[in-house]
C-alpha cells in the first residue's frame, strides 16, 4: 500500500514537472523531475526497459530528506519519468532512503536494496545517523517495503566498524543463483572499507568479510561501491570522501576511485593490481553500473561536485543531472570509457574538416551549438616545431566561454569554465596528465545544453563538467600557439529526429 508520504511526493512532482520547459533541461542526460537529484540508484534492466532511480528531494533544489526518484528508457538517452519509488515513511528510514541498487528476482519482481537512515540526538546536541540496509520489491512502478526490514543492521557489522557511515548497498546475483552485495563503510577512526554480504534468497543477508580496506590511501569514507567482473578482471568503483591529490591522478575533495584486480569467487579474496580515477574533470561522483542484455557493462554517475552545489541560482525548479551512460572496457590495464553507442543515433548534420593547418584563432563554418558531438584529432604540422598550446572553446560568445586546452610539452589537458558565467568562486579548473606522443591527441567532446564530457584517446580518460552558460552562447572556436594540424568531425545531437 502506498503511504501518505509517498502519495504526496508523487502528486507534487507530477505538478512541478509541468512547470519546467523541455528546453530548460538537458536533452539526453537524465535530470531531476523536480527539486534535487544526486546519486544514481537501482540502475538496472527490468521488464524490457532500463530503470534508473536517483537520490531525490522533490520539494526543494537543496539536499533534504531523501526519496528515490524514478525514470525509464528504451535507449538510455530518452527518459520517461515514473512516480517516485520510495519515500522516508517508516520508523527505520524516517530520515531518508539513501542510495542502493536493484535486481530481478526469480519470481519476476524487481528488488530494491537501499540504506535506511534514522537521526539520533546526542548528549552534546549534535545528531548522528544510524544507517541500516532495507529492501523493497515491486513491479517496476510500485514497490512494497519488506515486512522484515531492516535486513542488515549494526549487529551484522565487524568489530571496529561505524554504524553511522554504513551505506549504499550494490547487489548482484552469482551464477549459482545466490546473492552478494558490497556496502560502503568506515572504521571507527574514519578510514574507508568495503564490506561484503551474502544471501541465499536476496532477503536474508549475513556478513561475509571485509572485501577491501583503504588503509589511509584514498581519502576517508568510501561511498557508493560497485563491484563486477569486466573481461578477465574484477573492478571496484567507489567514491571516497576527503581525498588528497596524488600528482594529477586524484583531486582534493570528494572524488572517484577505480581499483582493478583479481577476485577469487571461492575464497572471496580481491587482489588489487591497478588504481586510477574514474573521471578527471570537475563534476562526477557515485558511479553505478549495470550489465545490459547484450553483455555491455554500462556506467552512469552523478554529474556534479559536492563542493559546487551552490553553482546555480536557487531560483530554479530542478537541480542535478546524470552523466551520459558510458560503455566500460579494460585496455592496457586501465578502465576505458566510451560514450554509449546509441548516442550515434542522435547524430545529425555531419560537418567534416580534414588536414586543417592553422595557427592563432579560427572558427569553422557549421561548427557551433550546445548539443553536439565533436571528434578532434590534433598533431604538429609536419616539418614544423612542436606547437606550444592548443585549445577548443565552446559555449562561447563575446562574453562567455568554456575552454579545453592542451600543452603538448608536459601532456597536460585542462578544462576551464571560469568565464562560463558563474559568479561564485568555486572549482572552475581541473588538469589531467594524458598520453600524447609528439603532440598527437584524440578528443571527443559531447555537449548537451548544460554540460560537457570530454573523452580522451578513445576513452582512456574522461573529463566531465557542468556548464550553466546561457544557451545563446553557442559558438565554438579553436586556438593554437604554433602550427597545429587538425581533423574535425562535428554532428548536431537531436533527440526528436
Amino acid at each position: 500500500m502506498t503511504s501518505q508520504v509517498l502519495r504526496e511526493a508523487r502528486k507534487y512532482e507530477e505538478a512541478a514537472e509541468k512547470t519546467i520547459a523541455r528546453e530548460d533541461r538537458p536533452a539526453f542526460h537524465l535530470s531531476a523531475r523536480a527539486g534535487w537529484m544526486n546519486d544514481p540508484n537501482g540502475f538496472s534492466y527490468y521488464d524490457g526497459k532500463y530503470h534508473l532511480f536517483y537520490q531525490y528531494h522533490p520539494y526543494d533544489c537543496q539536499w533534504g530528506p531523501m526519496h528515490w526518484g524514478h525514470a525509464v528508457s528504451d535507449d538510455l538517452l530518452r527518459w520517461e519519468y515514473l512516480p517516485a519509488a520510495l519515500a522516508p515513511d517508516e520508523l527505520y528510514d524516517r530520515d531518508g532512503c539513501f542510495s542502493g541498487s536493484a535486481l530481478t528476482l526469480p519470481d519476476g519482481r524487481h528488488l530494491l536494496m537501499y540504506t535506511g537512515v534514522v537521526k539520533e540526538q546526542q548528549l552534546n546536541g549534535t545528531a548522528l545517523t544510524n544507517q541500516i540496509q532495507c529492501l523493497a520489491a515491486g513491479d517496476g512502478t510500485d514497490y512494497n517495503k519488506y515486512e522484515k526490514n531492516p535486513v542488515i543492521t549494526a549487529k551484522d557489522l565487524p568489530e571496529g566498524s561505524s554504524v553511522h557511515d554504513f551505506r549504499d548497498p550494490k547487489m548482484w546475483q552469482k551464477e549459482d543463483g545466490t546473492y552478494r552485495c558490497v556496502v560502503g563503510n568506515c572504521t571507527l577512526d574514519g578510514d574507508g572499507q568495503i564490506l561484503l554480504f551474502g544471501s541465499e534468497d536476496g532477503f536474508s543477508w549475513s556478513f561475509r568479510k571485509v572485501l577491501i580496506s583503504n588503509n589511509d590511501r584514498f581519502g576517508r569514507m568510501w561511498e557508493c561501491p560497485d563491484f563486477f567482473r569486466l573481461g578477465e578482471k574484477w573492478v571496484l568503483l567507489t567514491s571516497p570522501q576527503d581525498m588528497l591529490p596524488q600528482g594529477f591522478e586524484y583531486h582534493n575533495g570528494n572524488g572517484t576511485l577505480c581499483l582493478i584486480g583479481e577476485f577469487d569467487e571461492e575464497t572471496e579474496v580481491f587482489r588489487e593490481q591497478h588504481d586510477q580515477s574514474i573521471d578527471y574533470g570537475i563534476d562526477f561522483y557515485a558511479a553505478q553500473t549495470l550489465l545490459a542484455p547484450d553483455g555491455r557493462r554500462i556506467m552512469v554517475g552523478w554529474m556534479q561536485n559536492w563542493d559546487t552545489c551552490d553553482f546555480r541560482s536557487q531560483k530554479i525548479a530542478w537541480f542535478g543531472q546524470m552523466s551520459i551512460p558510458r560503455e566500460l572496457s579494460l585496455e592496457n590495464g586501465r578502465l576505458y570509457q566510451r560514450p554509449l553507442r546509441e548516442l550515434e543515433t542522435l547524430r545529425w548534420g555531419k560537418v567534416v574538416y580534414e588536414d586543417l593547418s592553422f595557427t592563432g584563432k579560427i572558427s569553422l563554418d557549421g561548427v557551433k551549438g550546445r548539443m553536439a558531438d565533436i571528434e578532434l584529432v590534433i598533431r604538429p604540422e609536419e616539418g614544423k616545431e612542436l606547437y606550444q598550446k592548443f585549445a577548443v572553446r565552446f559555449a562561447q560568445n563575446d562574453r562567455f566561454r568554456t575552454s579545453l586546452s592542451f600543452h603538448p610539452r608536459d601532456s597536460i589537458l585542462k578544462i576551464d569554465r571560469k568565464f562560463s558565467g558563474s559568479r561564485r568562486a568555486i572549482i572552475h579548473q581541473r588538469r589531467s596528465l594524458v598520453n600524447s606522443k609528439d603532440g598527437c591527441l584524440k578528443l571527443r567532446i559531447i555537449l548537451d545544453r548544460l554540460s560537457a564530457e570530454i573523452f580522451v584517446n578513445d576513452g582512456e580518460q574522461v573529463l566531465s563538467a557542468i556548464v550553466y552558460t546561457e544557451q545563446a552562447a553557442d559558438g565554438i572556436s579553436f586556438y593554437a600557439e604554433g602550427n597545429v594540424h587538425m581533423d574535425v568531425v562535428k554532428y548536431d545531437l537531436v533527440t526528436d529526429a
